[in-house]
């Protein structure tokens, strides 16, 4: 009884909130009390064309409407389907508060123009609470005139500019000759500055102007310009010989009437001249700037700029194509949401991306971009160019041969998690942890420092990792898979890093693992099985293994041959051909040790091959020849036959406290084609199973213990 009650009275209450508004439209009042109205949007009455004419009274039409509608507050505008031509010279100016929404089936068309640069629809600054859903947006690169010369990279289709809370919904951006959207920042020249407008001193902690010979300041800056009522942000850009170290500056803020309200240190807000926007006190009227400038050059010059940012943008279930420049440019916002949306055939103009975070100054601040498709982009899938504090997730790139995310030096803060990077390439420089990606068919270039790659995944992948300081980047938790035989080393370059957990199957057309970092790498617990080739980058290897592949008709060696250092502990070395060898390929060796380590020879070949070094140490090491098919051939070999006649290239070298086993009586340890005037080798406490020794006559062998 009480649910018939209940639905009774919900009844007769929709059927009181539902009224007639005077032109006919229905109009709903929610439950909550929130007038919601839709406008229908009448051609006739406001001399709009939907047959693809009349671009003049067309744009002019739905801009009246618009206008017309949000002061009659509507909350939707819907457009009927069909095709509407914009007028080449004007655009739509959207209202606040308001959802425009196109039928499925309409089409909003730029007219073909010869222009450098304009735009469809523009969302400006203070306008807020927009929806524009469905439809398509399209721009007239088929038929544009590019004869005039110049790029025409700026012809936009919908441009936001300094306004908040916009939403766009299952729509279609397509065709034009620059983006399919940008969403940008707004701003003003306030004041162009010189050195006649700087005076020496400084401010107190009061506020007030104090004598300090090290600083220079600015003063009685205003506050006044009207994009200050939407946005309360300044900022100093476009400097010009500003002194080294004087980039920092201290914001000092006053009322009207000249008290003192606070002040801001753009050191400790990484916000110095040219990067990053300065926040306003609300009750503001001008401000004083200190530099730590003792002196002020004669060509100085800055700019001091009202910037503002778009702030809560949400673009989802939507598609940006065919555009010459790209999908999305975001250039200068703060909070936005890019999710479920495609992004494909981008190209025509630079950069050719499907979205490109770049506005300059460092304006773009917490973007997430997720669950997107990228396809058939000429050079780029996403670029982080500046800014801070992205997350990339969950998406596909799929541009084949192009760069799937290049991250750029200025941007801060990105974390790439769950994306699969399909035949496409990253650029990384700093500033960025990428955890559970997986790629293919590609390449990978980690280029920076404080970059941490965590449970990623490659598959037929050219890798490097040049870290642009000493530990710059941390990788761990790493599956590399090589399938095709390609060139697709796993390279580490330039400076030491620290690798943990890495895991690397399969042949590659040469190096499975390279690289020529200088020394100091940390590597743990690194597999490598499957190999070719490899020839190991400098560092220190603890519990890592090394296993050639199984073809018989491959060489599949592991080497260590640049100089340096190279210590191996707990490691452990197989191969069917080729072994383990230590000699000059790249440079001669300065030092290394292995110790409490496993070979084993599991074909008819040599164990270990020394030729080159500064300094070997073998200590605690067990050597396993249980294959072998020749008598002739050398467990463990020092130098080569036919390098016997030369000077020697191994300075140092000890042998101690390892076991050798043989399934032939085999010499375990040779030494006799060391070159001419070899040094004498250490060779102490070893034990040979099944081998024997032939030493040069100088070798120091002390404690042999030969057993059959």
């Amino acid at each position: 009884m009480k649910k018939i009650i209940l639905f009774v009275f919900t009844c007769f209450l929709f059927f009181f909130l539902s009224v007639q508004n005077k032109d006919g439209q229905l109009a709903l009042l929610s439950v909550l009390g929130k007038q919601e109205t839709t406008y229908e949007l009448d051609l006739k009455e406001w001399n709009i064309y939907n047959d693809g004419s009349h671009p003049i009274e067309t744009t002019n039409g739905i801009n009246d409407a618009l206008q017309w509608a949000s002061e009659n507050d509507y909350t939707v505008f819907k457009v009927p389907e069909g095709h509407y031509l914009i007028d080449k010279d004007s655009h739509i100016e959207m209202v606040s508060n308001i959802t425009f929404w196109l039928d499925d089936n309409a089409i909003l068309q730029k007219e073909t123009n010869d222009y450098s640069s304009y735009k469809l629809l523009h969302i400006g600054p203070g306008v807020e609470n927009v929806t524009l859903k469905g439809g398509t947006y399209k721009g007239d690169k088929d038929t544009h005139d590019y004869s005039n010369g110049g790029t025409h990279e700026h012809g936009y289709g919908i441009i936001i500019s300094g306004a908040s809370e916009i939403t766009l919904e299952n729509v279609k951006a397509i065709n034009f000759t620059g983006d399919g959207m940008s969403i940008g920042k707004m701003g003003t020249l306030i004041q162009d500055v010189y050195a006649p407008h700087f005076e020496s001193g400084g401010v107190d902690a009061e506020g007030h102007l104090i004598n300090d010979p090290t600083k220079s300041r600015l003063t009685n800056l205003p506050i006044e310009h009207p994009y200050f009522d939407i946005q309360r942000t300044f900022q100093f850009i476009h400097q010009q010989n500003m002194p080294e170290g004087s980039s920092g500056y201290i914001a000092y803020f006053y009322k009207e009437d000249g008290t003192f309200l606070s002040k801001q240190d753009s050191r400790e807000s990484n916000t110095p001249v040219g990067w990053g926007l300065t926040s306003i006190p609300e009750e503001a009227a001008y401000f004083h700037a200190v530099f730590p400038m003792p002196e002020v050059p004669d060509d100085i010059y800055l700019e001091y700029w009202m910037q503002g940012v778009s702030k809560q943008i949400t673009v989802k279930n939507s598609e940006f194509a065919h555009n010459r420049r790209q999908g999305i440019t975001v250039g200068g916002a703060q909070d936005v949401l890019i999710t479920n949306s495609q992004f494909h055939n981008m190209g025509g103009a630079a950069p050719e991306s499907g979205i490109d975070l770049e506005a300059g100054y460092n304006l773009n601040d917490n973007i997430h971009i997720k669950e997107n498709q990228f396809y058939n982009n000429a050079k780029y899938d996403l670029i982080l160019y500046d800014g801070r504090n992205a997350i990339v997730e969950n998406n596909h790139f799929a541009s084949k041969g192009a760069i799937g995310l290049a991250i750029s030096e200025p941007f801060k803060y990105a974390k790439i998690n769950n994306n699969h990077f399909d035949g496409t390439k990253i650029y990384a420089y700093n500033h960025a942890t990428f955890r559970d990606n997986k790629m293919n068919d590609g390449l990978a270039a980690f280029l920076g420092y404080d970059l941490v790659i965590d449970g990623m995944t490659f598959t037929d992948t050219l890798v490097n990792l040049a870290s642009a300081k000493p530990f710059g980047i941390e990788a761990s938790n790493i599956s590399v898979n090589n399938t095709k035989k390609m060139h697709t080393p796993f390279g580490i370059n330039k400076n030491p890093i620290h690798l943990k957990n890495i895991t690397i199957t399969g042949e590659a057309a040469l190096d499975s693992l390279s690289g020529n970092a200088s020394d100091g790498s940390v590597f743990e617990n690194i597999k490598v099985v499957g190999y070719n080739r490899t020839q190991l980058p400098r560092g220190t290897y603890k519990n890592c293994k090394f296993s050639a592949t199984e073809n018989d008709t491959i060489y599949g060696s592991v080497a260590v041959n640049n100089s340096g250092e190279y210590i191996f502990d707990n490691c452990v070395f197989e191969s069917r051909h080729g072994g383990f060898s230590i000699n000059s390929v790249h440079g001669i060796p300065d030092h290394v040790a292995i110790t409490n380590s496993e070979f084993n020879a599991l074909g008819d070949t040599h164990a270990i091959t020394i030729t080159s070094a500064k300094k070997v140490e073998l200590e605690n090491n067990n050597i396993n020849a249980h294959h072998m098919e020749r008598l002739d051939l050398e467990i463990l070999r020092v130098g080569s036959y036919w390098t016997k006649d030369e000077p020697y290239e191994v300075k140092d070298l000890t042998i101690r406290k390892n076991t050798i086993r043989s399934n032939l009586e085999n010499k375990g340890i040779s030494t006799i084609y060391s070159g001419e005037n070899a040094p004498p080798y250490i060779i102490e406490g070893n034990v040979l199973y099944n081998a024997t020794l032939d030493l040069k006559e100088n070798d120091l062998a002390i404690n042999i213990d030969t057993q059959k």
